[in-house]
């Protein structure tokens, strides 16, 4: 793979780019204190912004410079701020896979934003990162999560039985992919 890093990447709505110093405010207001937010995912809610800014928020901004980091906020145009992230969860060298995971603000949801931010980033990592293999996956509990993947082209593999922990649990995993193959197939 041909890593590059998270780089900015630009869709009619929205710009995808790094982390910023300032933007540990708006994460927080936005999604990273939102239970409904985080119900299906592996953190809890944020309860201050300083809170957010010395942990998660300092991880992004110290692990950004590495070639095989892709964390994007995702930035609505109309407001200039972010409303959510999405990031590789996972890095396979040798397969040339990698697993994508996201949050939306609760104001965004149902409105085609991560669908659009999704599609983005996979252009991105098959044209020019060169992967094979886009994978994610979802509570089944979380139905929606599981939409915005068929939309982005990904394909259901199937259901893992209590193979992963959020914060409802242990839960069961239900993954999708998409391959290379797959991918430029459907561009043509």
């Amino acid at each position: 793979m041909n890593h590059l890093g998270t780089i900015t990447l630009e869709t009619q709505r929205l710009i995808l780019r790094k982390t910023l110093e300032a933007d540990y405010e708006p994460m927080f207001k936005n999604w990273a204190n939102d239970e409904r937010v985080t119900r299906y995912l592996t953190w809890t809610p944020y309860e201050s912004a300083e809170q957010l800014k010395n942990t998660y928020h300092n991880y992004l901004l110290e692990s950004q410079q590495k070639p095989d980091f892709y964390d994007w906020k995702i930035v609505l145009k109309d407001i200039n701020e972010p409303i959510g992230s999405i990031g590789a969860v996972g890095i396979k060298e040798d397969i040339k896979e990698v697993e994508i995971g996201y949050c939306l603000g609760y104001n965004w949801w149902h409105k085609g934003i991560m669908t659009e931010a999704f599609k983005r980033v996979i252009q991105f990592l098959f044209e020019e990162v060169g992967v094979n293999r886009i994978s994610a996956e979802h509570d089944p509990r979380n139905p929606h999560s599981g939409d915005v993947m068929k939309k982005c082209g990904l394909q259901y593999e199937g259901k893992s039985r209590q193979a992963g922990k959020n914060m409802q649990g242990i839960c069961d995993l239900s993954r999708y992919a998409i391959l290379k193959e797959d991918y430029f197939n459907n561009t043509k």
